[in-house]
């Protein structure tokens, strides 16, 4: 609630701004903490989390939002921002790739049955459970109940996901298909630029069948978080080495947790037995870049919420129940699809890899009946 005008420069802080202190504080001291006892590279991405999480939270840049409100509303500025934030992305993503080919990777996932499947259950899944990965990360980190608790269904769901991963794909898959390799940074940008401007051309036109007064195309809160957004995932990209993800993260914590508890042996799994995911399992979580980022997330979306916590109806056992159930889907099916809206779409299209286009169709239809299931069922 902002100040009344009458306010003077001798008006009583609000209880918010006090409890704003101490968080600052202690965010601080985690951010020096990591460069001292870590690395400082490991600082750099948990300040580049912080700074994803708040404006995810500050601008409330929600991709299952600005889906939703296109599906139903007929309201194009989110999906817009969101085309904006992917053409400043690939704009300065896809030239790093093609500077450092030896030090940066781009998003690459290979056009499979498991990507086909996984994606269309993401979108109808992060429809009931209002939101993706970064969605969940960002609204439990605002305190909001449901994402708090779908958290670590998020986590179950993806550990599962990786496990099964390799059964998945022996149903069929090709080799990943990387634009930047294929024809050049320009060429891939200029595709990628095309390829938006088609998706551009076909939210307008959604947005017209809802007539003349849900005619909303552009948002400058959103348009300006979004290139925010799109900056950090190409400073992400260059200290990580690998574009910004969040699903990684949520498997490897599930990993860990089953391994210490010796009820999974990753020397045995098709997935967690490959070099570089068993190296990241045996050392410490906060050497893995996606555990950073993500936990930088939660901090700057908490660090947001002492300004201003959202307010959250209650729910009915039911959908209590329901929700739960769609955050372990959201897990399982975006470790199948190789990413959510961050890593398959934000990551996989501005990096040049078309699965990520492949992902964005699929998980739109998904949505498509996600935002039914969700009204049937009272969210």
């Amino acid at each position: 609630m902002s100040a009344p005008a009458h306010a003077g420069a001798g008006s009583t802080p609000s209880p918010a701004s006090h409890s704003r202190l101490p968080l600052t504080i202690a965010i601080a001291v985690v951010l020096l903490a990591l460069a001292w006892f870590v690395s400082l590279r490991q600082a750099v991405l948990f300040a580049i989390g912080i700074g994803m999480g708040g404006i995810l939270a500050g601008a409330r840049f929600g991709f299952t939002t600005g889906w939703r409100r296109l599906i139903e509303q007929r309201d194009a500025s989110g999906v817009m921002a969101q085309l904006g934030l992917l053409a400043v992305a690939a704009g300065l993503s896809m030239p790093l790739l093609a500077l450092f080919p030896n030090d940066l990777m781009a998003a690459l996932g290979p056009p499979s049955i498991s990507l086909l499947v996984g994606a269309f259950v993401f979108g109808a899944a992060m429809q009931i459970a209002d939101g993706c990965g970064s969605g969940t990360l960002y609204k439990a980190g605002l305190g909001i109940p449901l994402n708090m608790a779908i958290l670590p269904m998020f986590v179950l769901g993806s550990f599962l996901g990786s496990a099964h991963l390799d059964r998945w794909l022996s149903l069929g898959a090709t080799a990943p298909v990387g634009l930047v390799n294929e024809v050049g940074p320009m060429g891939a940008f200029l595709l990628t630029l095309a390829g938006l401007a088609v998706v551009a051309g076909l939210a307008m036109a959604w947005a017209r069948s809802g007539g003349a007064d849900a005619l909303r195309w552009l948002d400058r809160r959103l348009l300006i978080a979004g290139a925010g957004l799109a900056l950090l995932a190409a400073l992400n990209l260059l200290v990580a080495g690998q574009p910004w993800g969040v699903v990684y993260g949520f498997g490897l914590w599930g990993a860990k947790i089953a391994t210490t508890a010796g009820i999974f042996d990753p020397t045995a799994n098709a997935f967690w037995s490959q070099p570089g995911n068993f190296n990241a399992l045996s050392q410490s979580v906060l050497l893995d870049v996606t555990t950073i980022t993500n936990l930088g997330i939660l901090a700057g979306a908490l660090w947001i919420s002492a300004r201003k916590a959202p307010g959250a109806a209650p729910l009915t056992g039911r959908q209590w129940v329901i929700g739960l159930l769609a955050g372990f889907l959201l897990g399982y099916s975006s470790r199948l699809a190789f990413g959510c809206n961050v890593g398959a779409m934000v990551s996989g299209i501005s990096t040049g890899s078309i699965h990520g286009w492949i992902w964005v169709a699929l998980a739109f239809c998904g949505s498509l009946i996600g935002v039914r299931l969700r009204r049937r069922f009272g969210f």
